[in-house]
């Protein structure tokens, strides 16, 4: 069996220590992109509540993660199995456990590190902007690895 081709994956996983924020919303920019020709999902180490303050950002690039339902390494492998190509990672617990995995997953694994927005201090407004900086940078690291001769919708 060839190792998977980690520069041009058909699917892959994004993931974060709850799966509430960071990764739901690199997932859903990432799907947004390319629809069709990528699998896209996302996963925690630990099961988290799906962020407000991420839904409420999403929403303003016109994306819904409203319905988003967090999960975790091993729902996911339950529920639909682990064959990703690609594991990104957003956080140093979800790198470790990416790691791990790959003892029995053909995958790559990349190490993006992400600021949790959730730590951010103020009030709603100044909140958001940390929420809006997260995504911002999500976007442009996605469309720097994934996007080619302008084939990205946003």
């Amino acid at each position: 069996m060839a190792a998977p081709r980690a520069r041009d994956p058909q699917s892959v996983l994004f993931a974060c220590g709850l799966n509430s924020v960071r990764s739901p919303m690199a997932a859903s920019l990432l799907h947004q992109m390319f629809p069709q020709r990528l699998y896209v999902r996302s996963a925690g180490v630990r099961k988290g509540e799906l962020d407000p303050f991420a839904v409420a950002v999403m929403a303003e690039l016109g994306q819904d993660i409203s319905t988003h339902k967090p999960m975790t390494f091993e729902e996911l492998e339950d529920w639909e199995g682990l064959n990703f190509d690609l594991i990104v990672t957003l956080s140093p617990e979800a790198h470790h456990k990416a790691l791990e995995l790959t003892r029995t997953l053909a995958a790559a694994v990349e190490y993006w590190p992400t600021v949790d927005p959730t730590d951010a201090e103020g009030n709603r407004e100044q909140k958001l902007a940390a929420y809006r900086e997260v995504m911002d940078s999500l976007l442009a690291r996605i469309r720097k690895r994934f996007a080619r001769g302008g084939a990205a919708n946003l």
